[in-house]
């Protein structure tokens, strides 16, 4: 069975970087059978984020065909993948669109990470856009059944992972300061 994704907008007081508590309404991603378990598992999981009240103010269906989380990423991009075939019938070519909703740093990583997951498609596809998600965070749901655990346990540990970019900028910022000493 598929999964159907409902995007969650949640309205809630936040703390700024530079202080200031600010009312923002942000969206979610949470995977439930109807709108009723949407909204219930969205009090749920904003429940164990937010300490103060919030608001639920909308519930969509999302129009995503899959969600892929990655390592070392923490930004959420929508994919725009273009599956192609031909009509034997009119001998004209036909363009299937999906979403994909993948994780990434950038523009180009995003690109890159939809190019692997479209890797093993048996027909031709075209990428036509490729644009900055507001998802703020995915909820997959896990029945709790056996194996279910594992995957769990790894779709979270890619999603919370640290952008490996910022440790090759450490990197390469140590590597910029050795050279300038050995000057």
């Amino acid at each position: 069975m598929s999964a159907i994704w409902y995007e969650c907008k949640v309205k809630y007081r936040k703390l700024q970087e530079t202080g200031e508590q600010k009312i923002v309404t942000e969206p979610y991603l949470v995977d439930a059978l109807s709108y009723t378990e949407a909204e219930k598992r969205i009090n749920e999981e904003m429940g164990a984020y937010v300490s103060e009240e919030f608001k639920i103010t909308n519930i969509k269906v999302a129009n995503y065909a899959e969600i892929h989380p990655f390592e070392n990423a923490d930004r959420w991009f929508r994919s725009k993948v273009s599956l192609v075939s031909f009509d034997e019938e009119s001998g004209k070519e036909r363009k299937a669109n999906i979403y994909l909703l993948i994780q990434g740093n950038d523009l180009r990583e995003a690109f890159d990470n939809t190019v692997q997951v479209m890797k093993n498609t048996m027909g031709d596809y075209t990428i036509p856009s490729i644009s900055e998600s507001p998802i703020m965070d995915v909820f997959p749901y896990f029945s709790g059944e056996e194996g279910e655990s594992e995957q769990l346990e790894r779709f979270n540990a890619l999603k919370a992972s640290k952008p490996a970019i910022v440790e090759e900028m450490v990197d390469s910022f140590e590597a910029l300061e050795a050279e300038m000493n050995a000057e």
